[in-house]
């Protein structure tokens, strides 16, 4: 399938496809032994070795949900119903953490954003799904949801409810349109409005 997102990371750049995960060595190259054992060597090759991570996953046409941390990667493949993340251990789904057919159901149909984000403050993998029917070429939105996950506790912390429904224009299929994290404070942003999390005002 075809790149999706490039993430760079000290001597490594990560390839999100649709359907696989790569790894390749920058400025640096791997020279196989006959023994098929690897070496690696000094290079002015931009990119040298591009290997696979094990696991037939892929972020499909959602780079929108790749969120890096400190130690992870987070994203999601609709294509096989799975939340993801990417650490040393390689690709392993965080989905089936308890919430392996919710997420397999909900992304079964209709999902046209699959939105990532970080709360810096409550070490959350924020995943917000975006559905909408398509009829005559036009979006009729259907649903929202945000769900969180704990880097700390390793599991599904919660449901958010920090989006709008109210209206039925094509624009509210959008819904939250994005997040990020600043000086330990988190911000989202809707309708052309930034709103700060963690806040009673």
């Amino acid at each position: 399938g075809s790149i999706q997102a490039l993430k760079t990371g000290d001597t490594l750049l990560r390839i999100f496809c649709e359907d696989k995960v790569l790894k390749a060595y920058t400025n640096r190259d791997a020279l196989y032994n006959a023994d098929g054992k690897t070496n690696v060597v000094a290079s002015n090759a931009t990119v040298g070795d591009v290997t696979a991570y094990q696991g037939d996953y892929g972020i499909s046409k959602n780079p929108e949900s790749l969120v890096k941390t400190p130690y992870n990667h987070y994203f999601v493949d609709v294509n096989r119903g799975k939340v993801l993340v990417l650490s040393g251990e390689g690709v392993r789904p965080i989905s089936e953490i308890g919430m392996k057919d919710y997420f397999a159901d909900t992304m079964s149909s209709y999902v046209v954003k699959a939105i990532g984000t970080y709360d810096e403050r409550k070490n959350e993998y924020n995943v917000t799904l975006n559905k909408a029917y398509s009829e005559n070429n036009q979006y009729l939105p259907t649903e929202q949801i945000t769900v969180s996950y704990n880097e700390a506790s390793k599991g599904w912390a919660s449901f958010k409810s920090f989006y709008k429904t109210q209206s039925t224009s094509p624009a509210s299929v959008q819904g939250l349109e994005h997040g990020i994290s600043q000086n330990n404070n988190y911000y989202t942003f809707f309708d052309g409005h930034i709103w700060k999390h963690h806040s009673n005002e």
